[in-house]
């Protein structure tokens, strides 16, 4: 008899709590800093200072729901290409919905509103890029093996036939695309960078690796360089990139223009200067009190560092790395390549957001408008993130029952070979 088939593991007892304890200590700190973050402005406004803590407490509890219904599930639902395709499709639909057809919010679009509720489906293409390119890559791994890249790229760098575009890079540009015309160019770069991981721990060679790096890097480094030949005034006149030409200006220097274009990076700058290594104390920001605009998003981090100083702000750094490193620690272990693949994906997706962010804050790389995991105000990215560790911690539970059944497999099959071996050997003391 097959072990697996007399063997009922239950996953409770396979639940990984390196991960999900974490991931509840920053939620609550997330709903911490919500509050702190957000009350002050709400109460000048004559509001509710619980009503966005509560919006989000909501969302999370939401997302509680499902990581629970995520991990009850089997792993089979991930890897059935209809489902995929489905999801795809609608995804693609949001996002001709949320770029043609929503009202502009900050210059951009990218928001469908449905009565009270609101979603952003850029944030859930992070996701859902993941576990396409995923599905993809882990089907081809006998070819990877034998071919390396030309398994994934077919010797076709280019479509030359109408066949060709049914190709996992087209499917992926589409969709980047859509999210870059709304314009997001911070969530497109997010997912890009996601799909470059996704790429570089598909089978490949690792030279392959290092090309795109530095095929990134020097792109990146270029394309500053153009900024600051040819001038933001002049970069602003083009479509899209326009939106964000300001935030360009900040990063070349954001004393030039306090009162406009350097503006948020100098108030970025203030805050972390006012928090020095132990903080103002929590809720005492200087700059959450009007000066710093997108104090709740974009740049909260840099309220967390005014408020609970560098130690603090470097201790919840910390344990956001160490969750990170626990789900990659997660994808590393696994013997199926479908498996290592999502929980790489996601590890490196949380990890670049989490780069993204602190490099715009602190002025390294322009500002994108990334939210800081679990920290910023948005149910969306904390829903994103929450299903995210569901699918980890399925694919960390569903690994380690395999490895239990292998295991009793091996150890039944070595009792046999002993038994066996016994049942042959000859009792010499029977002829005395």
């Amino acid at each position: 008899m097959y072990v697996g088939e007399s063997m009922k593991i239950d996953k409770r007892h396979l639940l990984n709590y390196s991960i999900l304890v974490p991931y509840l200590i920053l939620s609550v700190i997330g709903l911490i800093v919500v509050y702190s973050t957000t009350s002050a402005t709400l109460v000048q406004y004559g509001l509710n200072p619980f009503a966005s803590v509560l919006n989000q407490g909501l969302f999370w509890i939401v997302s509680l729901i499902a990581i629970l219904f995520i991990y009850k599930l089997k792993l089979n639902f991930l890897k059935n290409s209809r489902t995929l395709t489905m999801t795809m499709m609608v995804e693609i639909i949001l996002l001709l919905i949320a770029r043609f057809f929503t009202k502009t919010v900050n210059g951009a679009h990218g928001w469908i509103v449905i009565g009270p509720i609101s979603f952003q489906p850029a944030e859930y293409l992070k996701i859902i890029i993941v576990w396409f390119l995923a599905f993809t890559f882990a089907r081809r791994q006998e070819l990877i093996e034998t071919y390396d890249y030309q398994a994934l790229t077919k010797r076709k760098w280019f479509p030359r036939k109408w066949s060709d575009l049914k190709d996992w890079r087209v499917y992926s540009l589409v969709m980047i695309l859509l999210v870059a015309a709304q314009p997001d160019l911070g969530n497109a770069a997010i997912i890009v960078l996601t799909a470059l991981i996704m790429y570089s721990v598909s089978g490949v060679g690792y030279r392959w690796f290092s090309a795109i790096l530095a095929t990134v890097t020097a792109l990146s480094a270029a394309f500053l360089g153009l900024i600051a030949v040819v001038g933001v005034k002049t970069m602003e006149k083009v479509p899209v990139f326009g939106y964000v030409a300001k935030r360009f200006s900040a990063f070349f220097n954001p004393f030039d223009d306090l009162t406009d274009s350097g503006h948020q990076l100098a108030h970025s700058y203030y805050a972390m200067s006012n928090g020095g290594w132990f903080g103002r104390g929590l809720g005492n920001s200087i700059e959450k009190a009007g000066y710093l605009p997108e104090a709740t998003t974009d740049f909260v981090f840099s309220i967390v560092i005014e408020e609970l100083g560098l130690i603090g702000a470097g201790l919840i750094l910390a344990l956001l790395f160490f969750l990170i490193l626990r789900i990659m620690h997660v994808g590393i272990k696994a013997k199926n390549p479908f498996n290592s693949m999502i929980a790489l994906g996601i590890g490196g997706m949380m990890l670049m957001q989490t780069f993204v962010n602190i490099g715009g804050i602190s002025g390294l790389i322009p500002s994108t408008g990334v939210t800081f995991p679990f920290l910023s105000q948005g149910g969306n990215s904390l829903l994103v993130l929450s299903v995210a560790i569901g699918f980890v911690l399925n694919i960390d539970a569903n690994e380690k029952r395999e490895e239990i059944i292998r295991e009793a497999e091996e150890e039944l099959k070595a009792k046999e070979i002993t038994q066996e071996y016994d049942d042959n050997v000859i009792d010499l003391d029977s002829f005395y």
